[in-house]
């Protein structure tokens, strides 16, 4: 199960809100009981890229033997 605030990992490329598959952001809203999730996902130096809602099928949890890989946003 997913919560608000938890961190959970971008499965696809959406390229209209400059994000890629793999990228980490904080679910701040779990719509109907996990169906989905609205999303934040911010540089490393805390500004907000954008928040999105995503079917729970377009994330994941974050697997505890997992590292942050850092990439620019343009």
């Amino acid at each position: 199960m997913i919560d608000e605030l938890d961190l959970v990992v971008l499965k696809r490329d959406l390229p209209a809100e400059r994000l890629a598959a793999g990228d980490v952001g904080t679910v701040v809203l779990v719509h109907r009981h996990g169906e989905g999730y609205e999303v934040e996902f911010t540089t490393l130096s805390g500004d907000t890229v954008t928040v999105v809602t995503l079917d729970a099928a377009d994330v994941r949890p974050v697997e505890p033997r997992e590292i942050v890989h850092a990439r620019a946003v343009r």
